[in-house]
């Protein structure tokens, strides 16, 4: 075996000549087990890591002047001063001293209480998860998202209020990606702060921008953001033009299929296809009349909001493949354009729509997405417009019915993994497992798929 105690142990010899052991002759177990193992001798040497810069950063403070640690060594800021010595970006030293100052508070470290020049705890809501980063327990980039997600509190929003959220983050960290973590967290500060949400996606909205930057080779450079509701229609535009090459759902329609066909032999790479949209939409514009419409149809944006939260005017909604909450009033504004399909629930179940069929309608994938809000596999982030409705009874085997509460989504490649490697999707109540093959566990224990709609969680949390 590759990996040992000793190989683990001897991680921590500075003094040795180092090179990472051959990990090729690892069982498939032993692999990931080595895997795990070395996650977890990271999430403690970033801890200390992140510890070691908060301290530099106390070091640093401003009104020591330039006689602080890092002025005196010629770093600007303690961030710069971490990064020259460990390495690492710029933006990785920023969270090891951000993460690093809330680790090093007499809270946090008690002998701190006794110098006279101990930092006040600055982020009281945060000691749980300080003390989840200081046990080696959560990574520095989940601390991160949190901290960045949550805020700090002000005249509306408490201390205990961000310590509760903190504490609901550290419960759901462990299944979720950084990337869902901090998506999360934003949802939640939103779920405290409803009366500003507008304010929020109006700062957000103040921030796009789109750059056209001339080079000398002759090409120009395009850069840009884009906030939520603007990405949500560009995304829409970009998915139609590119999913097909990049894993996206498989098609029936013999129309929709033989473009997808096409799509997949064309001799451009995804990015070129990619930005031959874009040039072909902005042609298209600038050639149309006032009243004319681009392409037949408009891209498709799903908007998701609980009727509660509609009735009252007060709440927030969701864009479909977005992860930043938006106002009840740009809710508003794409019901009076587009019109809205009302979907009902009934204890966090979609009702029923139609059991004939053997194909799922669109009416009925719209409930799917709006209970699902993606591919239900752990880990995935394929929104729904990447999914396919999967029939957790099979069809022809089993009598399933097209039923919403007895179908899933699955993006293609969890969709394939379920058909092709005898996975399966039960569900108990409103709660959907997936069972692993025995090859993949011999126990084929029931592993969790919560619901990924944000919309959903809202509708639970406020029931």
């Amino acid at each position: 075996m590759a990996f040992s105690a000793h190989t683990y142990s001897a991680l921590a010899d500075v003094s040795a000549d180092f090179a990472p052991p051959p990990a090729a002759g690892l069982s498939d177990s032993d692999l990931l087990e080595a895997q795990r193992a070395l996650a977890e001798i990271r999430r403690r040497v970033d801890a200390s890591l992140a510890v070691v810069a908060g301290e530099v950063e106390h070091r640093s403070r401003p009104e020591l002047g330039y006689d602080g640690l890092a002025q005196r060594l010629g770093a600007r800021t303690p961030e710069k001063l971490v990064q020259q010595v460990t390495g690492v970006s710029a933006r990785e030293a920023q969270s090891f001293v951000r993460v690093g100052v809330i680790m090093t508070t007499p809270a946090l470290d008690p002998s701190a209480d006794a110098a006279a020049d101990a930092p006040a705890d600055p982020t009281p809501w945060l000691r749980a998860v300080a003390t989840a980063v200081t046990a080696g327990r959560l990574s520095i980039g989940a601390a991160e998202a949190i901290r960045a997600g949550l805020g700090a509190p002000d005249h509306e929003i408490t201390a205990d209020a961000l310590d509760a959220a903190a504490a609901i983050l550290l419960r759901d960290a462990a299944s979720l990606t950084v990337e869902r973590l901090a998506a999360r967290a934003r949802e939640l500060r939103a779920e405290l702060d409803l009366g500003r949400v507008l304010q929020r996606e109006n700062a957000l909205r103040e921030r796009r921008y789109l750059h056209l930057t001339p080079q000398t080779d002759g090409m120009t450079r395009l850069s840009g953001l884009l906030d939520p509701e603007s990405a949500a229609l560009i995304t829409s535009a970009f998915d139609a033009a590119t999913s097909p090459r990049r894993g996206g759902p498989r098609f029936v329609e013999p129309v929709a299929a033989a473009r997808a066909e096409a799509l997949v032999r064309d001799e451009r790479t995804t990015p070129q296809i990619a930005v031959d949209a874009f040039v072909e939409l902005i042609r298209l514009g600038g050639a149309a009349g006032a009243t004319s419409l681009i392409g037949g149809r408009r891209p498709a944006v799903q908007v998701l909001v609980t009727d509660r939260d509609l009735r009252a005017r007060r709440g927030v909604g969701f864009i479909e493949g977005q992860t930043e909450p938006v106002s009840i009033e740009t809710i508003e504004r794409h019901v009076c354009e587009d019109g809205a399909v009302p979907i009902l629930l009934d204890e966090g179940q979609v009702v029923n729509i139609g059991r004939e069929s053997r194909r799922f309608t669109r009416i009925q994938k719209l409930g799917l997405a709006a209970r699902d809000g993606g591919c239900i596999f752990p880990g995935c982030d394929r929104p729904p417009a990447w999914t396919e409705a999967h029939h957790i009874n099979e069809w022809h085997r089993d009598h399933g019915r097209t039923d919403i509460a007895d179908g899933v989504l699955l993006c293609r490649h969890h969709h394939m993994l379920v058909h092709n490697n005898d996975w399966r999707v039960t569900r108990d109540g409103s709660d959907y497992f997936l069972v692993p093959p025995r090859s993949h566990d011999p126990e084929q224990r029931p592993i969790p798929a919560p619901s990924k709609s944000v919309a959903m969680r809202r509708l639970v949390a406020t029931g």
